[in-house]
């Protein structure tokens, strides 16, 4: 018995469609290329007449004239003279005055408690006086040593004086016939041995004198020398009296009270509030353009003050550099404290007879590169090129003339569109 199979039942399709099926194909191809077209038509239109109220808008004109380059920055309010004391042992430290305190020049600020300096110099005071009493032996001692040798001298010369009257008595006597020959030889020479003693004597008490009294100039020296150490060691007992270089006010103790502390550990600092000045922050896009004797305008509370840039820092730190201000003529606004914050205003250069235009939001938004120019109640775009800026204002350099109108705030919202309508 044979199974059977379905191939009766399948019908053989042809594969090319009816001519009814390929019309309708077409159709709908062709009403999906209209509706893309008509789409597009109508999103062009509204782009075209994208409307924009004027009151969201701000319009400067394009003018010529100097644009002043500057820079707003924050600064603090700082000393110019603020002096740190250190200590310059290992010592007790006892605060005699607190921060902020008035206090004047060479008054006692803290007092450093330092056994083994003050020990130190106990001895060598002991040995300065060891050495005087050496110095006054030696000095002594070269007087007792001239007189002996000048005594030496002064008898030499008594037994050349008698040997002289020796020898002329028996110089007479023999001349007279009444001593012989041998008597007048022994008589010269023991004038001879009296002159040969007197002239060695004279000589013997020259160098006593000489030896003596460099035995007394060196006795004295090693005293001199010992004084000036015993003087450096009271300098250095004295500077444990911490004393106010200058007339101020104690702005800051760095260490608490009867702390023991190393040498040049840092102590306190005075503060001469006289003489303030202002460290600006400048940003380092300003770094290279920055200089000596440039005019800054420190804006403090609703006043302004003209001061002058008197010192730049080498480094740029946190992307900063700070710079030191001068108030013009040593005249500093009245009520400044220190560390008190300002801003202030860095005037960097002069460009006269440029075109420019108030500076606004533009320059961001477009990056620079374009800006609306408004025109027939429309704002249209058109490319620029920007150079100089400034808190107030920025230089165009190419696409614009006196009398452009341009939108320097609002088109933030225009997305690409070439054109804006405007609504009054």
């Amino acid at each position: 018995m044979s199974i059977r199979d379905t191939s009766a039942q399948d019908v053989r399709l042809s594969t090319a469609p009816p001519e009814g099926r390929q019309r309708r194909l077409l159709a709908v191809g062709a009403v999906v290329v209209v509706a893309l077209l008509l789409a597009f038509g109508v999103s062009a239109r509204f782009a075209g007449s994208r409307s924009v109220d004027a009151d969201r808008l701000r319009i400067a004109e394009v003018t010529r004239g100097t644009l002043v380059r500057d820079a707003s920055v924050n600064g603090r309010v700082v000393a110019a003279v603020s002096p740190t004391l250190y200590a310059p042992v290992p010592a007790t430290v006892v605060f005699e005055r607190k921060a902020g305190d008035t206090v004047r020049k060479g008054e006692v600020l803290a007092r450093l408690v330092s056994p083994e300096l003050e020990s130190e110099l106990a001895r060598e005071r002991s040995t300065l006086e060891q050495l005087e009493a050496e110095s006054g032996s030696a000095r002594i001692a070269a007087s007792r040593s001239r007189l002996d040798a000048q005594q030496e001298a002064d008898e030499a010369m008594i037994a050349l004086q008698a040997a002289q009257r020796d020898l002329d008595r028996t110089e007479r006597g023999f001349k007279g016939g009444a001593l012989a020959e041998i008597d007048y030889l022994r008589a010269q020479d023991a004038l001879k041995t009296a002159q040969i003693r007197h002239r060695n004597a004279v000589r013997a008490a020259q160098l006593t004198g000489n030896s003596a009294g460099f035995s007394v100039q060196t006795s004295a020296q090693q005293a001199q020398r010992q004084r000036l150490v015993v003087s450096e060691m009271e300098r250095r007992v004295d500077e444990l009296n911490v004393r106010a270089p200058i007339d101020g006010v104690i702005g800051t103790t760095l260490v608490a009270d009867r702390a023991v502390v190393p040498a040049n550990a840092p102590l306190l600092t005075v503060v001469d509030l006289s003489k303030l000045e202002v460290e600006l922050e400048v940003p380092e896009t300003y770094a290279e353009d920055l200089g000596l004797g440039m005019t800054a305008e420190v804006r403090i509370g609703n006043a302004n003050a003209v001061a002058t840039i008197a010192s730049i820092s080498p480094e740029v730190v946190n992307r900063q550099v700070l710079a030191r201000v001068r108030f013009a003529d040593g005249k500093q606004p009245e009520g400044l404290r220190q560390n008190q914050r300002v801003s202030a205003r860095v005037l960097i250069e002069e460009r006269p007879n440029v075109l420019m235009v108030p500076r606004g939001p533009f320059v961001d938004a477009h990056g620079g590169r374009y800006a609306y120019f408004v025109q027939d109640g429309s704002a249209e775009r058109r490319p620029v090129r920007i150079g100089a800026t400034s808190i107030q204002a920025v230089e165009l350099l190419d696409g614009a003339k006196p009398g452009d109108r341009i939108v320097i705030a609002g088109s933030d919202g225009f997305g690409d569109a070439e054109k804006i309508s405007i609504s009054q």
